[in-house]
């Protein structure tokens, strides 16, 4: 069976990155890192860097190889939880290690990743049956920046 795995291309710190993901992501590791022998577009041999690793249960390669293209919205990584308190955690610690708040659970880490900050229900609510209590769960969350998942759920039931 296939594996998907997304690739992350770091112009540099792509190893501090990793590191400050996995230590605020539940359930998240390292595995190997390989250091390229040989020259490549990015530079002279161990120029560039490739860290494989695990956020939950999502497979993910940072690579180190120089700059190329910048980070941008197209592509983020979101992080579903299920409480207001692991919310909270999470995205404090982005924020402390140098993150950008954005609006609707939306933040950049300081290497520019796009990240949504989110809680589990959300999608659940937003495409409920019923249009208006969807409706109501949307204008609110549109209002924030970090997700407040009691006024969502206030919004929600009405």
């Amino acid at each position: 069976m296939p594996q998907v795995v997304s690739n992350l291309w770091f112009a540099e710190q792509a190893r501090e990155a990793v590191e400050f993901y996995v230590s605020v992501i539940p359930d998240s590791k390292i595995g190997r890192t390989t250091i390229l022998p040989a020259e490549t577009p990015s530079g002279p041999p161990g120029s560039v860097e490739l860290i494989e690793f695990t956020l939950g249960d999502q497979a993910f390669l940072a690579m180190k190889a120089g700059p190329l293209d910048s980070f941008n919205h197209s592509f983020s990584i979101a992080i579903l939880l299920d409480s207001q308190t692991e919310i909270d955690w999470i995205w404090d610690a982005f924020l402390a290690n140098g993150g950008t708040p954005e609006a609707c659970g939306w933040l950049k880490d300081r290497w520019g990743l796009s990240w949504q900050i989110v809680p589990r229900a959300l999608s659940e609510m937003v495409a409920d049956s019923d249009r208006e209590r969807a409706k109501r769960v949307t204008e609110v969350m549109l209002g924030m920046v970090k997700i407040d998942l009691a006024a969502l759920e206030r919004a929600f039931n009405g």
